[in-house]
């Protein structure tokens, strides 16, 4: 009987999924139908490479480089809540967006370039500098314990809150933090079998082609009067990470670059390389450092140097475009 029951409620749910597909479609809002007659028209224009950035001076910095040309047709196509911008630079088609799941299911795209701001947490690089990445972590995976509970064994990592006592000494009831791995699932490999992964790979002939760019374009100086110690310079091959964490911390900073060497944090690069190479598409990720993730005495100078650090990064995405085959 409970067998049966079951049953039931698994038939009821498949049929009112397949009458919502069904009443969806044929429902239909004419913007949205108008919105995809254009992509479909767009797409017989392509490939494109897809733009990726979700913070609006990145976007801004990006168009003040002047290199994109928006497509007379089509200039951008609005979709769900987001506008995709169409258009080309130095004769390449691009399509720069904040949804990449949704611009690889729309759009007739050939590789995703995301790039934006980041924290620096290495003391050999500076703000202003451009890094590029070679692979990335998601450390904001993680397994949050009692003070003195047992770590998996598959943690990567682990924080104890204890150690960063003052004055040191007695208990911390915040506990203990293990790092625990991402889930992979790609086009490439068998369905439903995720891949244990901690550290994301950037793909590798698009890292290549990032170590010929130059740096002579990099902006020193936010106005006349406000300028960096030293002109910025571009970094390729070093290693990222991402957390939903705004990180302006200094004692997780150390821990940071000294347990997993990395010398960026952000919070969305993991998520847009992973699910690019999950459905198969080049990746690489270009961030510009605007501040010391806390590293700084008093106020962290994001508000006054992010927006020149986003110009940097846009304007390697615009080299690096140039390159591209």
């Amino acid at each position: 009987m409970a067998e049966n029951q079951a049953i039931l409620r698994l038939c009821i749910l498949v049929l009112s999924l397949i009458f919502s597909l069904v009443f969806s479609v044929s429902s239909t809002p004419l913007c949205r139908t108008k919105s995809l007659d254009a992509i479909k028209q767009l797409n017989a224009k392509g490939p494109y490479i897809g733009l990726i950035t979700v913070y609006p001076p990145e976007e801004d910095s990006f168009f003040k480089t002047g290199a994109f040309r928006p497509s007379p047709e089509h200039p951008f196509v609005d979709l769900s809540g987001r506008r995709f911008r169409v258009g080309t630079i130095h004769g390449k088609r691009v399509n720069a967006v904040a949804a990449t799941q949704q611009m690889l299911d729309l759009f007739y795209i050939e590789g995703i370039i995301h790039f934006g701001i980041a924290g620096n947490v290495n003391n050999s690089l500076s703000i202003g500098d451009v890094t590029i990445p070679r692979q990335l972590s998601h450390t904001g995976i993680w397994d949050w314990l009692k003070p003195n509970g047992k770590l998996p064994s598959n943690d990567v990592a682990h924080l104890d809150f204890g150690s960063y006592n003052a004055p040191e000494g007695g208990a911390n009831l915040l506990g203990r933090i293990g790092y625990s791995y991402e889930e992979f699932f790609s086009e490439s490999g068998k369905p439903n079998t995720m891949e244990p992964i901690f550290w994301v790979n950037i793909s590798e002939h698009w890292l290549h082609l990032a170590s010929n760019l130059k740096e002579n374009e990099l902006v020193q100086c936010v106005n006349s009067s406000m300028c960096l110690p030293r002109k910025p310079k571009l970094v390729v091959g070093l290693k990222g990470s991402t957390a939903n964490i705004f990180l302006d911390n200094p004692a997780y900073r150390d821990f940071l670059i000294q347990t997993f060497g990395v010398s960026s944090v952000d919070m969305e690069s993991v998520a847009v390389v992973l699910t690019s190479l999950s459905n198969g598409f080049p990746v690489i990720v270009i961030r510009g450092l605007s501040d010391l993730a806390g590293g700084q005495p008093g106020k962290n100078p994001i508000d006054v140097f992010g927006p020149l650090a986003a110009l940097n990064a846009a304007q390697i995405v615009v080299q690096f475009i140039k390159e591209l085959p």
